[in-house]
């Protein structure tokens, strides 16, 4: 049987784990999904001059990326704090 530290290490490796896959699922959606397969449906929308698809593969992608790093520190940094093992 494991010890409790044990099992809040395994814990804290499980949630940690769970955020990274939903973060990359985020992620695959937004490059794949949204950058090559939905492109052309989205070029019908212009935006400044430029379709949708092209300013959101180019552009869109990367701000999403940026907001999902932010995520991502905060929400470990919440782990972290949850499980003490957070750093002063």
């Amino acid at each position: 049987m494991a010890s409790e530290k044990e099992q809040a290490a395994m814990a804290y490796w499980k949630e940690n784990v769970r955020l990274l896959i939903t973060l990359l699922i985020i992620w695959f959606i937004v490059s794949y999904g949204l950058g090559i397969i939905l492109a052309p449906a989205l070029n019908s929308i212009v935006i400044a001059g430029y379709p949708l698809g092209f300013w959101f593969a180019q552009q869109g992608a990367i701000y999403a990326f940026i907001v999902l790093i932010f995520v991502y520190v905060f929400k470990m940094n919440a782990l972290d704090r949850k499980y003490d093992v957070h750093e002063e």
